[in-house]
């Protein structure tokens, strides 16, 4: 589909959010050593976390009500989500830094997806609204190494 809804792109993340945070959970309860476990549940929650502020912007009271009902031409459909899609299954568990690689590898792809939009956007609202999920983000990115890197010291 060549044409989309700004809503359509936002509930396909936030999905893709609930899934990435199910992977995780699978895998931590798979024999996976006690820190990549408790890595793989911290990633989960935060996955979690992501979701539910997204499908906030849903909600009746939202001021982005306007943005959400734009629409977008967009001929690669969203360039990013065979990626992102790949991305989940191929999450290696043999070490907190693998597990953390996968994880920011999925939040820059997603960050670049609203940069994307953000850059071809047709006004104003419309690129601010992605100018802030991508900068969302971007401090998601420095707020996981930091967090991960914690459990790592310890």
């Amino acid at each position: 589909m060549r044409f989309h809804q700004v809503r359509e792109l936002v509930a396909w993340a936030a999905d893709y959010h609930a899934r990435l945070a199910e992977q995780y959970l699978q895998l931590a309860a798979g024999e996976v050593s006690d820190r990549v476990r408790m890595a793989l549940e911290y990633l989960a929650e935060r996955e979690r976390k992501l979701e539910a502020d997204l499908r906030g912007y849903f909600d009746d009271g939202s001021d982005h009500r306007k943005v959400l009902d734009t629409w977008f031409d967009d001929p690669n459909d969203f360039p990013h989500a065979p990626v992102l899609e790949r991305l989940p299954g191929s999450v290696a568990c043999d070490s907190v830094q693998s597990v953390l690689a996968t994880a920011l590898t999925a939040h820059r792809t997603l960050q670049d997806l609203y940069a994307h939009r953000g850059d071809r956007a047709g006004g104003g609202d419309e690129r601010l609204f992605f100018e802030a999920l991508s900068a969302g983000h971007e401090a998601e990115v420095r707020r996981i190494a930091r967090d991960m890197q914690r459990l790592e010291d310890y």
